[in-house]
């Protein structure tokens, strides 16, 4: 197994990148292709991507990761929704084989189910829910819950009635606004206050990574900013990733001023009804277990979160707090304790 710097891969290291991702279909969200951590690498935060090869020596497997310390994590964390190697379908991955060269652990939080060697090292698995918009709104709301149509429902209302009340309601899909984007990170950091989550831009070189993200277009890899006013006034805003036909629902904020109308309901049906023109046909809403994500979800798919180490006393402290958040999560008292299940999981 040899670690390599990013900016040191070769033409052929991209090019079979490209290749493994195409052969397999659990690959195909955004933070698996290779600009994403491209971005990551260049705002600031080293990538190094541990390249395996076979008998051959043919490259049959990249694995991009930041090191910090002894410590391994899957490039983009902490807001890296999936993660994982990349390698053909059904591929082994000798996981233990990075432990080399000082590093005495790999930390995963949103693994998905790549290779089986990692289920030895999963503490828990939890859900990420997904919405397939393929055929539009006509589409959704054929394979969407109850609870899912009668939302989208409410959104069209309750936009009719933004118009009403503060002005024509403008809908920008994709959009390069440094402005925009501000304000979306502004919004989440107050989200993040407010709620008593770790700042994700406390960390300077991430809001650069999104500003980068901001200006990479094209379809087989960009950063989508997508916008919903009401007047002149910012009813909701999200800032994702997308690849191909898959948008990653990343950074959505809404103005809590304007929280009775539910905007971020409003903004999600507009991409619903937009993802034919934009080339979308799921949008990935990343795990959580947010009500909205709940009602507007049409699948899920089950990510991992553990520790791979040697050392047994590491593993059994990770394992301990990874199963003290599920038993939080799954207590009646649930809600109230949202805020210790946050201050676990940041640390």
């Amino acid at each position: 197994m040899e670690a390599i710097a990013f900016d040191k891969l070769s033409p052929a290291h991209i090019d079979a990148w490209h290749k493994l991702r195409a052969g397999n279909p659990l690959l195909d969200s955004p933070y698996f292709h290779p600009g994403f951590a491209e971005a990551v690498h260049n705002s600031g935060r080293a990538v190094q991507v541990y390249c395996r090869r076979g008998a051959t020596g043919e490259i049959e497997s990249l694995f991009p990761v930041v090191r910090e310390g002894s410590l391994l994590r899957p490039v983009g964390w902490p807001g890296a929704d999936f993660q994982g190697p990349i390698l053909a379908p059904g591929a082994a991955y000798p996981v233990t084989s990075l432990l080399t060269g000082g590093v005495t652990a790999l930390e995963f939080d949103h693994l998905l189910p790549l290779a089986t060697d990692f289920e030895a090292w999963t503490a828990t698995t939890r859900e990420s829910p997904y919405v397939d918009t393929t055929g539009g709104m006509d589409g959704y709301l054929a394979r969407a819950s109850k609870s899912g149509k009668d939302n989208m429902g409410q959104a069209r209302r309750r936009t009719a009635k933004a118009e009403r009340e503060l002005g024509p309601v403008r809908f920008e899909a994709d959009v390069v606004d440094e402005a925009a984007l501000a304000e979306v990170i502004r919004l989440k950091r107050a989200q993040y206050v407010a709620t008593g989550a770790k700042d994700y831009f406390a960390e300077p070189d991430r809001e650069r990574l999104l500003h980068a993200l901001l200006h990479t277009r094209g379809t087989d890899f960009a950063g989508i900013l997508s916008t919903v006013y009401a007047g002149d006034q910012l009813l909701a805003a999200h800032f994702g990733i997308r690849s191909g036909p898959v948008l990653h629902w990343w950074f959505p904020v809404y103005d809590p001023a304007h929280s009775a109308l539910a905007p971020g309901w409003i903004l999600l049906r507009e991409l619903v009804l937009a993802s034919p023109r934009l080339g979308f046909t799921r949008i990935d809403l990343g795990r959580g277990d947010d009500e909205y994500k709940r009602r507007a979800k049409t699948g899920e798919v089950l990510v991992g979160q553990g520790l791979v180490t040697r050392s047994n006393t590491r593993l059994a402290v990770r394992r301990a707090r990874e199963q003290l958040v599920a038993a939080a999560k799954a207590s009646p008292l649930g809600p109230s304790l949202r805020k210790v299940v946050r201050r676990l999981r940041s640390r």
